[in-house]
């Protein structure tokens, strides 16, 4: 196992009226095929919390790098749209632990299609 990884997990979270579950899905469906395709991307868990307003998502990138590319990306795009209080927050991950509570955190074996 390697001493480090240099994946980054990136949370972004703002304000959001809706829609919810699978309206939202349905709204979104055009975005997460292109989120899925952004350089650097392993997965994306997308988040909604209908009672607090807000939504956002936890991503896996390759490296610091892609991760803080895709942010200057979606915080214009973000802005674009009126949203101004987005909070973010960028991890190291410790693999070892994470492997063993069942996390996500390996890479992508070649040929899995990341939807």
């Amino acid at each position: 196992m390697p001493e480090h990884t240099t994946q980054k997990l990136l949370q972004i979270s703002f304000p959001y009226q809706g829609p919810f579950g699978k309206d939202m899905a349905k709204a979104m469906i055009d975005a997460a095929r292109s989120i899925s395709e952004e350089p650097g991307l392993i997965w994306k868990i997308w988040t909604e919390n209908e009672s607090e307003k807000e939504a956002g998502g936890i991503y896996l990138f390759k490296d610091e790098a892609t991760a803080r590319a895709y942010l200057a990306k979606h915080t214009a795009r973000l802005q674009a749209m009126g949203i101004s209080e987005i909070s973010v927050k960028i991890f190291d991950i410790n693999k070892y632990l994470s492997e063993i509570t069942h996390g996500p955190v390996r890479q992508p074996s070649a040929g899995v299609i990341n939807l």
